[in-house]
């Protein structure tokens, strides 16, 4: 194990990075994780069958950089190629199996391939408390890559009477003060730190949301484990770089619509089953002022999600075979 000159050991790191139709974001993410500092990363990228160039992507950044497959886990940055695109906790399911066979990582990194995180973040992450078994998770500041002055997220609460989450200090600027953790209910799956403890209780991810809601899901498997918050991480996020996920001064895709409040309803039956009326009330307000707006493809993806219908046609044909499989289409 490599130490630093005070003979303190180097913290270890693993980080899982799932990409899918990611080419135009992904080497800006792979740059910054090689230009960390004062922490071994065990990088597992997962391919969930990208229909770009990501796979080429990552070679031509990493060149002979790049860790063979079957060196996935070991110190540097590997790709596995899942072959399907079974969603995003599938694909994160696959790189935490791997990483978790490492004995000296003892902290997961979840990082999107849209996010840029600054050369000390992935130590400050790593080392945070390090002593502290109670820790479940590590939520840390996450602000908008083309506006960096404006916070994205310092982690989200859960409003159980709809199902809808939101972002604690969102547009708020970045300076700042640190949230109080405890007001933490989960961490955004953008950039989330989960500990190997967590991971042993929690277990896996659960894959059947196929797109959003896995890491609030997550979150509340944790038993007595806490939340921690990080106030010295920082993290760029380009959102809504690849399924369309709201942008600033947009409107979320049909795509990410659909998705979305598909998994808030399965949400509330699996965890706020009382929710669901409330849940149901917010869509139908939602969508019209979506209609009002002019947004009427939008309007009817978020109802068609939420009340468990097939997707529009111009969502399904943008899925794979075996995405459709995943769902249930």
């Amino acid at each position: 194990m490599a130490a630093s000159p005070d003979s303190t050991p180097t913290p270890h790191l693993g980080v899982v990075i799932v990409t899918y139709n990611a080419a135009d974001v992904i080497a800006d993410c792979l740059r910054a994780l090689q230009a960390a500092s004062g922490v071994v990363l065990h990088v597992v990228v997962v391919d969930n069958a990208s229909r770009d160039r990501s796979n080429a992507v990552v070679r031509e950044t990493l060149g002979p950089a790049l860790l063979p497959a079957a060196q996935a886990g070991a110190p540097g940055i590997a790709l596995i190629k899942a072959g399907v695109n079974g969603g995003f906790a599938a694909g994160i399911n696959l790189g935490l199996e791997r990483l978790a066979r490492v004995p000296e990582i003892e902290r997961f990194w979840l990082l999107n391939p849209d996010c840029i995180a600054q050369p000390d973040t992935a130590r400050q992450l790593a080392t945070y408390r390090a002593n502290d078994a109670q820790i479940g998770m590590i939520a840390h500041r996450v602000v908008y890559a083309d506006k960096p002055e404006m916070i994205q997220i310092d982690g989200g609460i859960i409003d159980k009477r709809t199902g809808i989450t939101r972002n604690i200090n969102q547009f708020a600027d970045r300076d700042t003060p640190a949230p109080n953790a405890a007001r933490i209910e989960f961490v955004t799956g953008a950039s989330l730190i989960a500990t190997r403890a967590f991971y042993e209780a929690a277990g896996p991810m659960a894959e059947d949301y196929f797109l959003y809601y896995e890491e609030v899901d997550w979150a509340l498997r944790r038993g007595p484990l806490r939340i921690a918050y990080c106030p010295d991480a920082v993290v760029l996020h380009k959102a809504g770089s690849a399924i369309g996920s709201q942008r600033l001064g947009s409107v979320a895709s049909p795509f990410s619509q659909y998705f979305k409040h598909r998994a808030r309803a399965m949400f509330l039956r699996r965890h706020f089953s009382p929710g669901l009326i409330g849940g149901m009330f917010w869509s139908l307000a939602k969508a019209v002022q979506l209609m009002l707006q002019g947004h009427s493809a939008e309007a009817r993806a978020l109802l068609r999600g939420y009340f468990g219908m097939a997707p529009p046609a111009a969502v399904l044909n943008a899925l794979s075979p075996e995405a459709r499989e995943r769902i249930g289409r």
